[in-house]
């Protein structure tokens, strides 16, 4: 008799290998996209040198580029983890792509985990570069670095919350107008370049609750001042970050 045994077994691949694979395809498609670069590591590294090298604004006592570099860092993670995670997520789910792989043996938690896994590569990468420019123009940071990463981790928790509910609810068209929007808002209100201190106390107040205040304030209060664990800062990103998760999962629409 034939033997009709497989070699090797057909069948899905294991789970990690899957992950693996996809976060790969991921990450090739977003370095490949001239748009999601300028938006991920051109834009902050050109507003760092712009902004430390050229007295533009008064960001009070001490070095420009000692106040600057926290707030980049947060408009860094803002870029990837929301707005070029919403326009990505938003023309995929448009053009069928993710109705396409849940026909696969991928699940949708691998797909997740694939993309998160993508946003934290990113954000590394930016890190390091942003880093490496700051220290180039005279960065002097202070604090713990593992506050640093918990604060880094919890805000882009939050971000890409809010970045996969607007991709999963809206029309690709409208995730592109609105995260840009979102993007150049907060850019200018969130005090990554301009101190809050700018504004008056009212409106001071109700911006400093936002996600990108409390993400760029609290890398400055380890970075540039030193303290030890911004707990504000932490619990105003923390509730960005539930709620923006929960809502993600209640209405996304894979298709």
């Amino acid at each position: 008799m034939t033997d009709l045994t497989f070699a090797p077994s057909p069948g899905a691949a294991p789970a990690s290998r899957m992950i693996r694979a996809q976060t790969a395809y991921e990450l090739r498609t977003l370095l490949r996209n001239g748009e999601q670069l300028l938006l991920t590591l051109i834009i902050p590294v050109a507003l760092l040198i712009l902004f430390s090298a050229a007295p533009l604004l008064d960001v009070g006592a001490g070095k420009r580029v000692d106040f600057l570099t926290p707030g980049v860092l947060a408009l860094a993670v803002m870029s990837t983890a929301f707005t070029g995670q919403a326009i990505g997520t938003g023309f995929e789910r448009r053009y069928g792509v993710l109705k396409r792989l849940g026909a696969t043996p991928l699940p949708r938690s691998g797909l997740i985990a694939a993309k998160t896994l993508t946003v934290v590569a990113v954000e590394v990468l930016q890190a390091i570069v942003l880093c490496v420019v700051a220290f180039a123009l005279g960065w002097s940071p202070h604090g713990n670095p593992a506050t640093v990463i918990l604060l880094l981790i919890v805000g882009t928790a939050a971000f890409s919350g809010f970045g996969l509910l607007m991709a999963g609810t809206l029309r690709a068209e409208a995730t592109l107008a609105a995260a840009n929007l979102v993007y150049l808002l907060l850019l200018v209100l969130g005090g990554v370049i301009f101190p809050l201190t700018k504004f008056s106390g009212g409106v001071r107040s109700v911006l400093e609750l936002l996600p990108i205040s409390a993400l760029a304030d609290g890398l400055r209060q380890v970075l540039q001042h030193g303290a030890g664990f911004p707990v504000r800062d932490l619990v105003i990103l923390a509730v960005w970050a539930v709620l923006g998760l929960a809502l993600a999962a209640r209405f996304f629409s894979w298709e």
